[in-house]
């Protein structure tokens, strides 16, 4: 699990890379306030926001996106639960 205080935000063609046979399943991101995935960028993992969570054009979610408070926002995403 990785806790981030405030907000998470990826930049745009960024990757997560899963090592060691690390599963998306398994990874948890807890965000103190929101998340926006940058465009084109995937990213591994539930991501569990206080707030909102944003997946910009063309990213990639390998995983789930919980907000507690506000919405997920997606635009033109590819989405695998895990």
């Amino acid at each position: 699990m990785f806790k981030i205080a405030s907000t998470l935000t990826t930049s745009s063609s960024s990757q997560i890379i899963l090592a060691n046979g690390a599963q998306s399943k398994n990874i948890f991101w807890a965000v103190g306030s929101s998340a926006t995935l940058g465009t084109s960028s995937v990213f591994k993992g539930t991501i569990m926001a206080n707030q909102s969570i944003t997946i910009t054009k063309g990213a990639e979610l390998d995983g789930r996106a919980l907000a507690r408070v506000a919405a997920v926002t997606m635009d033109t995403n590819t989405i695998k639960p895990s």
